[in-house]
């Protein structure tokens, strides 16, 4: 049975690989001549911009210039490769072949990747799924199975998922720059690689936030069914730790953007009724994972003292994100020790307030909260802990380099770093010391409940 989608769409992989292309030559002061796509680039954002507008297409595809495949592979996160032309994915072997009969008498493209933005990663990229990305001669005698009227995203929802933080930092925030930049009118499928059973009933929300089409899994090998496209892009733009430089973006999309995607995903509404208190948030740890807070009731007790709602929040493997999300966005604060559950700050709202409690040894990753916390518009804290707050004291002698000179330490061996400060090393807040630094926050959460509700 051949079925076949009807929306308007034009084959925009060029476009694509010109964007991505161009954001990487911005950044290193290159060209991009050897594309031939566009003739020069001048090093200015302005032009840059004029740049993209004079290419979009308004023709049909087959007034383009002829099909190709191109890759970027420069970039130190990811590879991306762009398909410009009809071209079908076979589920089985995991291909995608690009059809022109210009192909009938030259040798074929073929190209290889795994659309995972960690490739200097090489434990986990060893565990994603290679798409190979080839040409060939038009068959005319194939048909596909499901004929689509528009272009395609291939990535890989493997690797480090089912980690929150690396959900989003690996793989739903590069998907929104990549596909809202070059597909906002979300006409575009999602073929994702290495699903994981639980993966799309969680996330299904978000991936109906990024396109009005249902994804396509690649989880079956044994399937025979033929999938046909408009284009393909096959890989994610990721920006690494800074998450997103949206000056750089032909079309400029930010974390307010992508908090604003999510409220739409959720539909979030707020309560109509006029808060008394500032509502805190307080991310909790439990268990044998460290970085626990060990005296959390009287932590707790502390902050409803200060003047805040608390609301103690420990997320797990099964926490909805739909309750997740209206739990934090309704809030006027969070603050939580280092960890991956502080990746909700994504669904506070701009200018409430985030607290995150470093940890000793810890303070050279705390950016990886701090920065998006900023470019989230949030009231970013950082609460470092002193020495005496830590667990660690309890394990080392005063004078050992763990506790000295934590810096020096951490240079030696990430494996043994990773273990003495990230899972053996727990706190117990002073609770005085906190109080002083909280007392700030709430100042900040209450007025903007006063400003927002």
């Amino acid at each position: 049975m051949v079925m076949k989608t009807t929306e308007r769409s034009y084959s925009v992989a060029a476009i694509a690989l010109v964007i991505v292309m161009a954001t990487y030559f911005f950044a290193l002061f290159s060209t991009v001549s050897d594309l031939k796509l566009i003739p020069s680039l001048s090093l200015s954002q302005g032009t840059l911009q004029q740049t993209w507008e004079s290419i979009k297409i308004d023709q049909p595809p087959q007034e383009m210039s002829s099909s190709t495949i191109i890759c970027d592979r420069s970039d130190t996160n990811y590879d991306i490769c762009a398909i410009n032309g009809s071209c079908h994915l076979d589920v089985r072997t995991q291909t995608i072949t690009l059809k022109d009969p210009t192909f009938a008498t030259s040798a074929p493209i073929v190209e290889k990747i795994k659309p995972y933005p960690r490739k200097a990663d090489n434990w986990i990229m060893s565990k994603i799924q290679e798409i190979t990305l080839t040409s060939g001669p038009m068959d005319l005698t194939r048909s596909c199975d499901i004929t689509h009227d528009s272009p395609a995203i291939v990535f890989s929802a493997g690797g480090y998922t089912g980690n929150i933080y690396h959900d989003f930092m690996d793989g739903f925030i590069p998907l929104f720059i990549t596909a809202n930049s070059i597909y906002p009118d979300r006409n575009v499928i999602l073929v994702v690689a290495n699903p994981r059973e639980w993966w799309m009933p969680k996330y299904t929300e978000v991936l109906g936030a990024l396109s009005k089409h249902k994804p396509i899994l690649l989880e079956n090998k044994n399937a025979s069914i033929t999938h046909c496209f408009t284009s393909a892009i096959v890989g994610l733009v990721s920006y690494g730790p800074t998450l997103m430089d949206s000056t750089q973006l032909p079309n400029p999309r930010s974390l307010v953007s992508f908090h604003n995607l999510l409220d739409k995903a959720f539909n979030a509404s707020l309560s109509t009724s006029k808060p008394q208190k500032p509502r805190l948030v307080l991310l909790s740890r439990y268990g044998d994972i460290g970085r626990v807070i060990l005296n959390e009731e009287k932590v707790k007790e502390m902050l409803e003292n200060v003047g805040f709602e608390v609301i103690t929040f420990r997320p797990s493997e099964t926490t909805s994100m739909r309750e997740a999300y209206e739990l934090i966005k309704s809030s006027h604060g969070m603050v939580g020790v280092h960890g991956a559950a502080l990746t909700h700050l994504l669904f506070l709202r701009p200018g409430s307030v985030f607290v995150q409690v470093v940890p000793i040894g810890v303070g050279w990753v705390a950016k990886c909260y701090g920065s998006p916390a900023k470019a989230m518009k949030l009231e970013y804290m950082e609460y470092s802990i002193d020495v005496e707050e830590s667990s660690l004291v309890e394990k080392y002698s005063r004078d050992d380099l763990v506790l000295k000179d934590p810096i020096a330490f951490s240079r030696m061996d990430w494996g043994v770093t990773k273990k003495v400060y990230l899972k053996e090393q727990d706190v117990r807040l002073d609770v005085n010391r906190f109080r002083n630094h909280m007392n700030k926050a709430y100042e900040k959460a209450k007025l903007f409940m006063d400003l927002h509700g």
